[in-house]
């Protein structure tokens, strides 16, 4: 497990290490590492999940953390070990994502808040990276369409002539409240919560989480006004009704993927806090 972990995560993080020792960029891959601010050795470093034993010579490494411990059938990942900061931070974390759960798809947002980013906008946020549109002809878009996102992380990064444009006003503290799975950046944060609550989400969770949220990710540019063929991204025109109906049709299998992954990341919370001494 720990190879085939090793094996799928090794080449994104060199391809990223290489892009910052040259200098280049990738406005698509680079964000899971620079806006999440991932430490790298948090997804690199293999761990098992809540229950597992390893046994061997090997196993005995993993004692050099506290959150280690061993019986007589090996070692294994101790929850009783969890500090009070850790199980806080989990149960907000699960009481968010059941939330969402429990809340109706949006799909018609369009991807939008990429182009709020921009509106009206002289210093874009990715100016190494060419707009396909004008930007009078963004602010037409805009301005003919409904702008929807309740997801206040992308809503934050609004232009301030954007955010009266929104029909929501989403705010940190609204957070429980407004998240949903039809929304790509929620999707996107799976990830964002597993590492965060390392190492108590498996790397096999923190590795299926961070695919999603590469896939989210390039949705999420390939409909935004920046043009990505560059970095062989075929632009998704969402300015075109087909290109509402293709960004839709992507945007609900992101959705059914993320739903299904939050299920498992909530197991594996309830597995670690049925076992935690707070």
């Amino acid at each position: 497990m720990a190879r085939h972990h090793h094996d799928r995560i090794e080449p994104w993080i060199k391809a990223f290490q290489n892009r910052k020792m040259t200098g280049q960029k990738h406005p698509v891959h680079d964000f899971l590492f620079e806006y999440y601010r991932c430490k790298r050795r948090l997804i690199k470093d293999w761990h098992p999940p809540i229950e597992f034993r390893l046994e061997g010579q090997d196993a005995q490494s993993f004692l050099k953390s506290p959150r280690y411990s061993e019986d007589d059938q090996g070692v294994y990942l101790d929850p009783t070990e969890m500090t009070p900061d850790e199980t806080s931070r989990m149960a907000w974390v699960v009481q968010l994502i059941e939330n969402a759960l429990g809340k109706r798809n949006q799909h018609n947002c369009y991807g939008l808040h990429e182009w709020a980013m921009v509106y009206k906008e002289e210093r874009i946020r990715h100016q190494d990276t060419p707009l396909r549109l004008a930007p009078k002809e963004i602010e037409r878009l805009i301005e003919s369409h409904t702008v929807r996102c309740s997801h206040y992380d992308a809503f934050r990064f609004f232009t301030k002539e954007a955010q009266p444009l929104n029909t929501f006003q989403p705010t940190q503290e609204e957070r429980l409240n407004n998240e949903q799975f039809g929304c790509i950046h929620f999707n996107m944060d799976l990830f964002k919560w597993c590492y965060k609550l390392h190492p108590w989400i498996s790397s096999e969770l923190v590795l299926k989480c961070f695919f999603l949220a590469t896939e989210a990710r390039e949705l999420d540019m390939r409909a935004s006004p920046y043009d990505l063929r560059h970095y062989e991204l075929t632009p998704i025109f969402i300015e075109t009704a087909e290109g509402r109906t293709h960004y839709q049709v992507l945007q609900m299998e992101i959705t059914n993927k993320g739903r299904a992954l939050a299920r498992l990341f909530l197991d594996e919370c309830c597995k670690v806090m049925a076992s935690s001494s707070h």
